[in-house]
């Protein structure tokens, strides 16, 4: 397999790779934010009927208003992300082999080999290759050729690395 392709110079192209790295590392506060704000309304609604009331609601108020900050973390960073790169728009490529993914992006490049690659999130515009438990990089497969992109699908599946959404 040898799969070669560019990225235009497109001025939102970074912020989207941003917002879809930082997302997946910050999903969890959603959940995190959620549950808490869950347990701090039933918490609420329960101590309503009870002496302890007052000193019970402040805290479960706290949980509720905390929980729903966790939540609004994540999209924060996102946009934040997609604002600040903008301005970090570059011509750049990849060229995808049975060994390695190489990226460039103006002056500057790096590659990632398969080995060391742990699994990918296919999600709408990308796929989003791990290295450990961390987000590495991203292949744009918007930007690539149809066949291309069903060839490294059926690579990533055979070596069991594809997760879909």
């Amino acid at each position: 397999m040898h799969i070669r392709f560019d990225v235009p110079a497109d001025p939102a192209y970074p912020g989207r790779v941003a917002a879809a790295l930082s997302s997946v590392r910050l999903r969890r506060y959603g959940y995190i934010g959620a549950v808490l704000a869950a347990v701090g309304a039933i918490g609420f609604v329960v101590s309503r009927g009870f002496a302890w009331a007052d000193q019970v609601s402040s805290l479960c108020m706290a949980m509720v208003v905390v929980g729903l900050l966790s939540m609004l973390y994540s999209p924060w960073v996102a946009w934040r992300a997609r604002r600040r790169s903008s301005r970090y728009a570059v011509e750049g490529g990849y060229d995808i082999t049975d060994d390695n993914i190489m990226m460039r992006s103006g002056s500057e490049s790096g590659g990632i080999a398969w080995d060391g690659v742990t699994r990918v999130k296919d999600t709408p515009e990308f796929w989003i290759v791990f290295v450990g438990r961390m987000p590495a990089t991203v292949i744009p497969r918007r930007l690539m050729a149809a066949e291309d992109a069903e060839t490294l699908r059926a690579f990533m599946a055979e070596r069991g690395l594809l997760q879909l959404r």
